[in-house]
């Protein structure tokens, strides 16, 4: 669906003015917009995890761990494919409340993708370089979306997300380097391109959604503070874009419809990036494993 078409329909929790802001910015952040009985039962899932985690000395399917990580000192990256390891954070993900914000933005038939949890840890927590998300999971049209909800109060010192405005109208870059390897971020000759002067830092109080178009160029910089930033990830599309390659980290839900009604026609956009790896055949860690692999060689650029 098109954003012309989007905005015909009756908002339901957004005013007019805060979707077109969307859809000409790339991102939109709706502060406080979680209430507090959902959030005490979301930190009470990441405590949870977090003590899960004190039992293991290397990454697995469901964490995604810091090398420094220990049982006495856990430092967690990120929880994998979030909505299969808790029912609560899928019982959130399908929230009429959710997905009708959703729905203000991608048109009301909505469909599940993925998940995650990236906690950025105190004292160091990984930046995530400039990038964009649609290259790791190419989709027939460009309506679709991360829904993100600071668990916490987020401000400039917790390393919170960034993006630049209007990008998601330019280049889809290629996230590879010179010898084709995926590295996850864009390569610093095409960041020189962009327009970093126009950084927006999106923070909030805790309950904050932050709402990221598939092609805006956004990343997130180190947390040197000493509170965590635990940070949920849901990643909803239209229910007629529908994914051209396999799914990175695909989720027992991966592909539900969460809201309205399964489309009849697909709708069809060029794609004009290169695609990804075939994650069905390579397997897929993280963004964080990419960029750090790709950081660690010799640049070509």
């Amino acid at each position: 669906m098109t954003p012309e078409r989007v905005l015909q329909h009756p908002p339901l929790v957004l005013d007019q003015r805060q979707r077109e802001r969307y859809f000409e910015d790339g991102f939109l952040t709706v502060p406080g917009y979680v209430g507090a009985a959902w959030l005490d039962r979301l930190r009470a899932v990441v405590a949870a995890k977090i003590e899960e985690s004190r039992m293991l000395t290397a990454s697995d399917d469901q964490f995604d761990l810091a090398p420094d990580h220990s049982a006495e000192k856990p430092n967690i990256r990120r929880l994998r494919k979030a909505v299969d390891q808790h029912p609560e954070l899928w019982a959130f993900a399908r929230d009429p409340a959710v997905v009708d914000l959703v729905a203000d933005l991608v048109g009301p038939d909505v469909r599940f993708h993925s998940s995650k949890l990236n906690f950025k840890w105190s004292d160091g927590g990984d930046a995530v370089r400039w990038h964009q998300d649609i290259q790791a999971w190419p989709h027939t049209n460009f309506g679709v979306l991360t829904f993100g909800v600071y668990l916490d109060d987020t401000g400039p010192e917790q390393g919170p997300l960034t993006a630049l405005p209007g990008t998601h109208r330019g280049t889809i870059f290629d996230q590879f380097d010179d010898a084709g390897r995926w590295t996850g971020a864009i390569v610093p000759r095409d960041v020189a391109t962009l327009p970093t002067d126009t950084t927006t830092e999106l923070c909030g109080p805790a309950g904050t959604v932050v709402l990221i178009h598939c092609r805006v160029v956004h990343g997130s910089a180190a947390n040197y503070s000493s509170r965590m930033r635990p940070l949920l990830l849901n990643v909803y599309s239209a229910a007629d874009a529908l994914p051209i390659t396999p799914t990175p980290t695909p989720t027992s839900k991966t592909g539900v419809l969460v809201r309205g009604q399964e489309p009849t026609h697909v709708h069809m956009e060029p794609y004009p990036a290169r695609l990804p790896p075939r994650w069905d055949q390579v397997g897929y860690r993280s963004v964080f494993a990419a960029q750090q692999a790709a950081a660690s060689r010799p640049r070509g650029d």
